[in-house]
């Protein structure tokens, strides 16, 4: 399978980043790429949740959707829209949007559809706070896709710090699983080829990570270095700090030949009852 992979510094424009998105993805498709992988938030990236959630739509008038479902029929190339913000009429009584992973296949049509089940709260020391939960409604569900390479397993950005959402997707026949993300600079530095390598070790998956980079519009900052890592942990491809598109190879007769040799999934129990704390 040749993934193609697309590096992005999303800005506050939706239809300036829907048209930048499609003409990367129409650039990849033309060089071979059989998927193209695209970053977590491509279609509009502000941290301004009253002015998100004022710009951002439902499915069906969302400009980066049409562009590149567009971009899938003319081309035949499958498209991961790593995710975007939506509006969901089915979504919370509150207002809540959701995070939405979209896969779009070759013909254009939308084959699966993840919404990011783990969401990033947190207090930091210095005294600032960051509520994910308080724009975006959580998922409920993990998802996989049959694709004519093999299964795509989705996950988004926050996802990888939880191995179990990794090892249901691995159980559930994924060979590939993608990773968009808009993570910090600090945090990029310290976790993330770790945790990506970790989580392609652990499954026995190739890892595609599409990822932000950059100063954006809205004030933060991303870490880049998108990756796409093999079933044994090594990294085929890291993309650095600058905006970028990559074509990557997977060989994907390589997922088994590992879980051949270190056959964890076959391996893992159950974890019945509580942690029992042990006399002295």
């Amino acid at each position: 399978m040749r993934a193609g992979v697309v590096q992005t510094t999303t800005g506050l424009d939706r239809s300036a980043n829907a048209q930048a998105l499609a003409e990367a993805a129409t650039r990849l498709a033309a060089r071979g790429a059989d998927i193209v992988f695209l970053p977590e938030m491509c279609g509009l990236l502000d941290r301004n949740s009253a002015r998100l959630a004022a710009s951002v739509s439902g499915e069906e008038s969302d400009p980066a959707i049409a562009a590149l479902r567009a971009v899938a029929r003319d081309s035949g190339v499958a498209i991961a829209i790593g995710s975007l913000a939506v509006r969901d009429d089915e979504g919370p009584a509150d207002g809540r949007l959701a995070n939405r992973s979209i896969l779009v296949g070759p013909d254009g049509a939308i084959l699966a559809r993840y919404d990011k089940i783990h969401l990033f709260d947190v207090d930091l020391p210095d005294g600032s706070r960051y509520r994910e939960s308080a724009s975006f409604a959580p998922g409920d569900r993990a998802v996989i896709a049959d694709l004519p390479w093999g299964r795509l397993g989705l996950s988004i950005c926050y996802d990888v710090r939880f191995p179990a959402l990794y090892h249901a997707l691995a159980q559930a026949g994924a060979a590939v699983i993608a990773v968009p993300a808009a993570f910090t600079v600090p945090t990029g530095r310290a976790h993330w080829h770790i945790l990506l390598r970790a989580r392609a070790i652990e499954t026995g998956c190739f890892i595609v990570a599409a990822a932000q980079t950059g100063l954006h519009q809205d004030g933060r900052e991303t870490y880049g270095h998108s990756l796409v890592v093999d079933p044994w942990g090594e990294v085929l491809c890291d993309m650095g700090e600058a905006p970028a598109e990559a074509l990557v190879t997977l060989d994907l007769g390589r997922v088994e030949e590992v879980r051949q040799r270190i056959p964890a999934l076959r391996h893992a129990r159950p974890i019945h009852g509580p942690v029992v704390s042990a006399a002295p």
